[in-house]
């Protein structure tokens, strides 16, 4: 029956992640002991003053439709924050609030591509840019990385990059899949490579912000001739355990963020009342409540580090944000194991899923195809069995 459906939809490949989990979870319900590390979600519950802020909110009758951009409140509690964490200065007319970061990047694509443009993809890269950039008619275009150097693109590669065509370069920093972090010397040189070319827009995907090891943090925003040039899309899913509140915002110039607001305007309008008002707690909250949480990723990111080290045929590197490890995993490429030819890992990932009940995604659906994802965002009992399995699946 799919040739009653349009060709935009046929053409649109499933999200790998969400297809893995419910895999999982289809395993799981027919009694299955299935380790899901699939998914990119905190293990954590939502901090308290927050839902005490959105329990308030329903006292307080929120309940009426919101402004197609956000409430002017929470807008102005968005500015604060960019100050604060990012010394980056935009004003309430710079902000566009949405149904989550996801929803904030298609509005962006929507709003600023056209049929050919071009969009850098520094892979791996997040699993549903790719996707994104078709349905707004772009054309991605993968520049690749390795395990060996950190999953990061040097200048050289950006500059050989770009073409006549190319509109954007988007990019995630801590990354997911990868957890790289790049710092402020190497943003700066990927800059001085986009200042020479003037009508290339950037979007920088922060949603990983806080949940950042490395003790170093840059938005290219904030680097000399990048602010006008650049839309930073964060959210508080990831970093508040917020995931199923479903809000995200961008901060970028007054243009791009009218046309975000002109095109949500026609989709969704305003986002959730309730989740807008929990918001301002969130983000005007000093990071700092959020250490603990950041302190438990650490432990398991350092916890499952030393696991794989273990696992043979396993090449990593060490993330420095995020909550993900993505292992290179191509030594067995062409061996079988168990009976099982491994021809990739899309292979790799199904033989783990099958053989070692552990649901990880394949690197194909980030741009790498020589690597899996897997989320640590669980308990470090589950990571240790999980990894306990990985390892004797494959001795």
């Amino acid at each position: 029956m799919e040739h009653f459906l349009s060709e935009r939809i046929n053409k649109l490949s499933t999200s790998q992640t969400l297809a893995m989990a419910a895999l999982a979870r289809e395993l799981k319900a027919q009694g299955k002991d299935i380790i899901s590390l699939s998914l990119g979600e905190p293990d954590f519950n939502t901090p308290d003053f927050v839902k005490e802020a959105a329990k308030k909110a329903i006292d307080d009758n929120y309940s009426t439709y919101t402004p197609v951009d956000g409430y002017a409140d929470l807008k102005e509690a968005i500015c604060r924050k960019f100050k604060r964490d990012n010394n980056l200065d935009y004003k309430p007319a710079n902000i566009v609030v949405s149904t989550g970061a996801k929803q904030s990047l298609y509005n962006i694509a929507q709003v600023m591509l056209n049929d050919g443009d071009e969009v850098i993809l520094p892979a791996p890269y997040w699993v549903s840019y790719y996707e994104i950039i078709k349905m707004a008619g772009g054309i991605p275009v993968e520049v690749p990385t390795s395990v060996e150097t950190d999953f990061k693109i040097t200048p050289e590669q950006l500059e050989k990059a770009i073409t006549p065509k190319t509109k954007m370069i988007w990019y995630s920093s801590p990354c997911n899949p990868s957890g790289s972090v790049y710092n402020r010397e190497e943003m700066t040189a990927l800059a001085q490579v986009l200042e020479k070319h003037p009508s290339i827009f950037v979007v920088a995907d922060e949603i990983y912000e806080h949940i950042n090891f490395s003790g170093t943090f840059c938005s290219i925003a904030s680097i000399p001739g990048m602010f006008e040039r650049t839309i930073t899309v964060n959210g508080v899913a990831k970093a508040f355990a917020m995931t199923g509140w479903r809000i995200g915002y961008i901060g970028a110039p007054e243009f791009i963020a009218k046309a975000c607001t002109k095109m949500q305007g026609q989709v969704t309008s305003g986002a959730n009342s309730i989740a807008q008002r929990a918001t301002i707690a969130a983000v005007d909250a000093d990071p700092k409540v959020l250490q603990h949480m950041v302190e438990a990723f650490h432990r398991r990111r350092d916890l499952v580090v030393g696991l794989v080290k273990q696992i043979p045929g396993f090449k990593l590197n060490v993330p420095e944000g995020a909550f993900y490890v993505f292992p290179d995993i191509s030594y067995y490429f062409g061996k079988t194991l168990r009976g099982k030819l491994i021809n990739n890992a899309d292979d790799f990932s199904m033989y783990l899923l099958s053989e070692a009940n552990v649901a990880t995604v394949t690197g194909d659906a980030f741009g790498n195809a020589n690597c899996i994802r897997f989320s640590y965002a669980t308990s470090e009992d589950l990571l240790t069995e999980a990894m306990k399995r990985i390892k004797e699946s494959v001795s």
